[in-house]
């Protein structure tokens, strides 16, 4: 898929055998790539949507530099291009699926929507789900100070990222295979951890408006995002739009914890109203 200002950037994805529902758009986290979902579009298409991936700018095999953002819009823009070519390929419900940083960016992109004139780039989605998004993620008092002097002095220097590979997963072999990952990176530039920063803060804004039907799930003992962005944007946001599941017990990627089964199972069942 081409990019406003001329990169490529790869896509993959499955569908079911037969006529698929609808289609689901993946957005993957912070220094991975959408590869890394292969199962998460097994499983929907065996529950019969069918699913697309993009590796973002910097990102997997997507040429950019490392944990870059040459501008504030830009993922969001090329967001918006798959949606529209997700649209045009197949008929049936758009829902879109962030994870991480994926998740911050598709409730930002949703949160845009709220807007009362949204920008050129925006796509209409007729459902949202966040997998452990980065509404939060959690700096610290000298990660926020470095932030405030880095972002205009340096905004474009790639830095260490700070997560720790053990974090993302508590299943070693998952932890395991992202440390022999040649496509998963540690980077990232002042410029897009500002990004991140008001991105969280323009979706908690916007949460009470919040009108797309949403699916939350998120890890309570995560130690990459905070959840209390989790908890704080199911507190704000209409009860009739939102259905939220915090596993306490689990890390990060939810969907490649041993006990896998059960998010996903919550994310068959939700989708399986949206039909």
């Amino acid at each position: 898929m081409r990019t406003a200002d001329g990169l490529d950037l790869p896509l993959t994805g499955d569908a079911p055998a037969g006529t698929a529902v609808g289609t689901v758009v993946i957005v993957h986290g912070l220094g991975e790539h959408g590869g890394r979902y292969a199962h998460v579009m097994a499983h929907l298409a065996a529950c019969g949507w069918a699913s697309i991936a993009h590796d973002q700018r910097g990102h997997g095999r997507a040429p950019g530099p490392r944990g870059g953002l040459p501008a504030d819009h830009s993922l969001l823009d090329d967001l918006g291009r798959v949606l529209a070519r997700a649209r045009a390929l197949r008929a049936g419900p758009l829902v879109l699926l962030g994870h991480s940083l994926g998740g911050l960016i598709a409730a930002r992109y949703v949160a845009e929507g709220l807007a009362p004139q949204p920008a050129p780039w925006w796509q209409p989605v007729d459902a949202l789900v966040l997998s452990s998004p980065a509404l939060d993620p959690g700096m610290s008092l000298f990660q926020k100070a470095l932030l405030a002097i880095a972002a205009p002095l340096a905004p474009d220097i790639a830095l260490g990222n700070g997560l720790q590979p053990a974090w993302v997963c508590s299943d070693p072999a998952v932890v395991a295979a992202y440390v022999a990952d040649p496509l998963v990176h540690d980077r990232v530039t002042p410029r897009l951890a500002r990004f991140i920063v008001d991105g969280g803060r323009l979706v908690a804004q916007r949460a009470p408006q919040w009108t797309v039907p949403t699916l939350l799930l998120y890890a309570g003992a995560d130690r990459c995002v905070a959840p209390r962005g989790s908890d704080a944007f199911a507190a704000a946001a209409p009860a009739d739009r939102l259905q939220a599941r915090r596993y306490d017990h689990m890390a990060h990627e939810l969907f490649n914890e041993p006990d896998r089964a059960r998010p996903l199972a919550d994310l068959s069942d939700w989708l399986a109203a949206r039909r």
